[in-house]
């Protein structure tokens, strides 16, 4: 189809309507052509239906007690994250909490993502992969220009951190909101002497499920890992699902796993009541 018109380009823009591809967003979501998760019988429809691509990212707004699965499809990729609170961005995922308060470096199903505020913005409700990361954070551009050659967002190699910088400005957020970030489905253990072990991916098919505890913004770059020792830029397609459920509430085992949890799930809980979202 000829596109040296306006006549012409616009044919051939809309001649792909319904045109699928490996990595797009589904709008609507209930369009996916998958059925939707197991999620139990209080899940709700399908909310966000996304592939991302390698070296690409996304970003939206999740009411509270919406779950979020995200799918490594071919073992090669790897979900950097950052949540806020929306609406008050000052309150975002603190990585440095979510270890400390929890005595516990590694993610896995049961663990909370913390605020610096002690409270809860999700918790890990389910984990078919095992290989996270809480300690490395995302790739950089001066990093990935010197292992790769370039970093900007539109190179073959895009760095984690300018992703994260489109994804923000997307959502009303400067490059001074981006703290540190969580790493899912490339994981890292730390070695007896203190040094890092990289364990890689569990292969593909790997799933995390996260709870939003609160209304949440999410961002998310997928990009390789900062310390795949690979030479080559590799990274793969994400699927990202979501669907309303319900948030946690007291009675549920995951709220009364641990007192640290017990803990941050009644200060969230105190912070929604006084403003009437109990």
């Amino acid at each position: 189809m000829a596109t040296e018109t306006t006549y012409g380009a616009r044919d051939h823009a809309r001649a792909q309507e319904g045109t699928r591809t490996e990595a797009m967003p589904v709008v609507p979501a209930g369009d996916w052509p998958d059925p939707p998760p197991e999620a139990g019988p209080a899940a709700g429809p399908l909310v966000w239906a996304e592939t991302v691509a390698g070296g690409n990212y996304t970003h939206r707004v999740l009411a509270r007690g919406t779950e979020l699965r995200l799918t490594d499809l071919h073992g090669d990729a790897c979900a950097h994250l950052l949540l806020y609170a929306e609406g008050r961005p000052w309150e975002r995922l603190n990585v440095a909490d979510t270890v400390k308060v929890q005595w516990n470096a590694y993610l896995g199903e049961g663990q909370l993502l913390l605020s610096d505020q002690g409270r809860v913005l999700a918790s890990v409700v389910a984990d078919s992969s095992g290989r996270h990361d809480a300690l490395c954070g995302t790739s950089t551009l001066v990093r990935n220009t010197a292992r790769y050659g370039d970093g900007t967002p539109q190179s073959p190699s895009p760095a984690g951190r300018e992703l994260f910088k489109l994804a923000a400005a997307k959502s009303g957020l400067e490059p001074r909101d981006l703290p540190p970030s969580l790493s899912f489905f490339q994981g890292v253990r730390i070695r007896e002497d203190g040094t890092l072990d990289f364990t890689g991916s569990a292969g593909p098919g790997g799933s995390v499920t996260l709870r939003a505890e609160q209304d949440v913004t999410v961002l998310i770059a997928n990009v390789p890992h900062p310390a795949d020792p690979r030479p080559a830029y590799v990274s793969t397609p994400l699927e990202v699902l979501a669907w309303r459920a319900e948030p946690t509430r007291a009675g549920d085992p995951l709220w009364d796993a641990t007192p640290e949890g017990r803990r941050a799930f009644l200060n969230t809980a105190e912070f929604l009541a006084s403003k009437g979202r109990a």
